[in-house]
């Protein structure tokens, strides 16, 4: 369908240097080689959805770059309060402790049951023309603790409590979170299909 492409280098689009972690630490056995975009990236997110705010930044990345560029966006969608704070989540507040305590304000009085939520994850991969060439969206079901707890992770995994753990995100190893989060649900996806030869 496409001309052959050597998708074996892809540029990370992202300055967030935890995702960036997370996507070498999972590819660390495989032969796709990642890399992080020097000097100032900051695409505008205007997209009404996930995938379409993934690909604005895997397409500005590869521009940039001239290499293909693998885009994500992510957040959490919380029932009880209509799918926010979703596209929004990163811009919720200034920072990761204030958007968590505005959440948790916001749920004060939604009892358990009614906590239900999931981390979603869009992944990407644009080529400095413009193309997309692949896009996946998974996601990770959870539920809204009444408390941070843990320090591992980034985000609003303090507060994401995951029953079948029996806790939260941010109390789970990197590579127990590399098993079953948003993120590496997309980026298996994105790397069944990579190694596939469907890119070919």
């Amino acid at each position: 369908m496409f001309m052959t492409i050597n998708l074996t280098k892809l540029v990370f689009a992202t300055k967030n240097k935890n995702k960036l972690s997370e996507v070498k630490n999972m590819l660390e056995n495989s032969n796709i080689e990642i890399v992080g975009i020097e000097g100032e990236f900051d695409p505008e997110e205007t997209g009404a959805t996930f995938e379409e705010n993934a690909f604005i930044k895997a397409f500005e990345a590869a521009k940039i770059t001239n290499l293909p560029a693998l885009g994500d966006d992510s957040g959490l969608m919380v029932d009880a309060l209509d799918g926010r704070p979703g596209v929004y989540s990163s811009r919720y507040e200034k920072t990761d402790e204030k958007r968590i305590n505005k959440l948790l304000q916001e749920l004060e009085h939604t009892k358990q049951a009614a906590r239900s939520a999931r981390f979603v994850c869009s992944m990407v991969i644009a080529l400095p023309s413009g193309e997309k060439v692949f896009s996946t969206t998974q996601n990770c079901e959870g539920e809204i603790a009444f408390l941070p707890s843990g320090s591992e992770g980034f985000g609003y995994d303090p507060i994401f409590y995951l029953p079948e753990k029996n806790a939260t995100m941010a109390e789970l190893t990197m590579e127990e979170k590399n098993k079953l989060s948003h993120r590496a649900k997309a980026l298996g996806k994105t790397l069944e299909w990579l190694i596939s030869g469907k890119n070919n």
